[in-house]
C-alpha cells in the first residue's frame, strides 16, 4: 500500500517496503519569507514567485516519512496575560456638576505639619515677651497683679472664676475661634458644633485647653492675605502669606467641596476665608504645612482632572445675580417713588390757581381738588 510522504518538498507516495535511505529528496530546514524572497533555510536558492518556491527540489537525502510534522506551537498573547484597560473621556461639565458632592457635608480639620524654622521662631518671640517686664494688670505664671477676685476668665466659652494664685494651675477650657451666626445657626468656628437655640450655643463646651486669661486681650485685628494657587495633576497646593503663624490657635477644616481657613499670626492678626472648590478633593489625603512666612494647604484631587480655577463658578454666580436683582429692586422702588412725587405735586395748588382766586373766580381750593375728582 503506498503512503504519502509528508517531508517538506517532497509529496510523493512510496511504498514502505522500498524506502532507502536515499528515496525522499526533502528541506529538512523551515520556509523563509523575507520581504519579497522565499526560500529555505536549509539552502540558499531564493525566489520571488510563489509558484516556483513550491517547486525548488530538495536538497536533502533520507527516508520517506509518513507521519506529520508538528504544528508549531502559536505564541503567547501578551493581551490574554495584561489586564483590561479601559480608557475614559473627560466628563463633561454637566455630569461633574451632577456628581458633585454637598457643600453641607460634616467638615474635618486638616492635619498640620509646623516647620523647624517656624518652632525656632516662635521660641524667640516667647523668649522676648518673657525677658520685657511684666506690665501692670496682666497675670505671669506666678504674679497676681491687680487681678480682683470673682473676675471671670476672659477666653471664649470658659466660665472659671478667679479664686486666688491657685487658679492659674487650673486648665482653662475654651474656644479659640469666633461666633459665628449664620442663617439662624449659631456656632464656633473652631468646632462647628451647630444650634439654633442660643442658650445651648452659650453652654457649649470648649474645644481647645490652655491657660486662663483674667484680664481682657487686645482685640485681634480681621485681616486680608495675599493668597496664590497652583496645581499639579494629583494636587491642588494654596498659599497664604501670613507671616508667623500661630499653630495651637489656627486651624484650617475641609469637606470634599468646601475649604475654611481660619489664621492667626503676628500675635493679634486674624485671616478668614471660606472657599467653595472648584472640583473635589481627598479630605483623608490633605494636609497643612505651616512656615514662618506662609501657611500652604495641600489638597489631594479626588481625581487627576485640571482645575479650571481655585472657586467653583456658580457660587459667585449665585451672588452676582442676587446682587443684580436687589439693584433693580432698589431702581424700582426708586422709580415708583420718584412716579408717586410727581402725582402729588399734579395735584398741588399752583400760583395761578391762587391768583385765579384772588381775583374771585372760583372757589375755594379744597372746592376746586373736590369738583376736579
Amino acid at each position: 500500500m503506498a503512503l504519502l510522504c509528508y517531508n517538506k518538498g517532497c509529496g510523493q507516495r512510496f511504498d514502505p517496503e522500498k524506502n532507502t535511505p536515499d528515496s525522499c529528496l526533502h528541506h529538512p530546514g523551515f520556509p523563509i519569507f523575507h520581504d519579497v524572497l522565499k526560500g529555505w533555510s536549509c539552502c540558499k536558492k531564493r525566489t520571488t514567485d510563489f509558484s516556483e518556491f513550491l517547486s525548488i527540489k530538495g536538497c536533502t537525502k533520507g527516508h520517506h516519512s509518513n507521519e506529520k510534522p508538528p504544528e508549531p506551537e502559536a505564541p503567547e498573547s501578551k493581551s490574554k496575560a495584561s489586564p483590561e484597560i479601559i480608557v475614559q473621556g473627560p466628563k463633561s461639565a454637566e455630569m461633574m456638576e451632577r456628581e458633585r458632592p454637598s457643600p453641607d457635608e460634616p467638615m474635618k480639620l486638616l492635619p498640620v505639619k509646623v516647620s523647624g524654622s517656624l518652632e525656632q521662631a516662635l521660641k524667640k518671640l516667647d523668649l522676648s515677651s518673657k525677658e520685657q517686664p511684666e506690665v501692670q494688670g496682666i497675670v505671669g505664671t506666678g504674679a497676681v497683679l491687680q487681678v480682683n477676685l470673682g473676675t471671670t476668665c476672659k477666653n471664649s466659652g470658659c466660665k472659671a472664676v478667679y479664686q486666688g494664685e491657685d487658679s492659674n494651675m487650673d486648665t482653662c477650657i475654651f474656644h479659640p475661634g469666633i461666633p459665628v451666626f449664620h442663617e439662624g445657626m449659631k456656632y464656633w468656628s473652631c468646632c462647628a458644633v451647630k444650634t439654633t437655640d442660643f442658650t445651648a450655643f452659650l453652654e457649649q463646651k470648649g474645644c481647645s485647653r490652655g491657660k486662663h486669661t483674667w484680664l481682657k486681650k487686645q482685640d485681634k485685628k480681621l485681616v486680608s492675605c495675599r493668597q496664590d494657587w497652583h496645581q499639579t495633576s494629583s494636587q491642588v497646593v494654596v498659599t497664604v502669606y501670613a507671616k508667623t503663624p500661630l499653630p495651637e490657635l489656627s486651624f484650617v477644616k475641609a469637606n470634599r467641596t468646601v475649604l475654611d481657613i481660619h489664621i492667626i499670626f503676628e500675635g493679634d492678626k486674624v485671616f478668614q476665608a471660606e472657599l467653595d472648590l472648584w472640583g473635589v478633593i481627598n479630605v483623608e489625603k490633605s494636609s497643612v504645612t505651616m512656615v514662618p512666612t506662609k501657611v500652604e494647604i495641600t489638597l489631594q484631587k479626588d481625581t487627576p482632572v485640571t482645575w479650571a480655577r481655585l472657586e467653583h463658578p456658580q457660587s459667585r454666580f449665585q451672588a452676582k445675580q442676587q446682587l443684580e436683582a436687589n439693584a433693580l429692586e432698589r431702581q424700582e422702588a426708586r422709580g415708583a417713588l420718584e412716579e408717586e412725587e410727581e402725582s402729588d405735586d399734579s395735584l398741588s395748588w399752583s400760583d395761578e390757581d391762587e391768583e385765579q382766586w384772588q381775583e374771585g373766580q372760583g372757589t375755594t381750593p379744597s372746592s376746586l381738588v373736590s369738583n376736579g375728582n
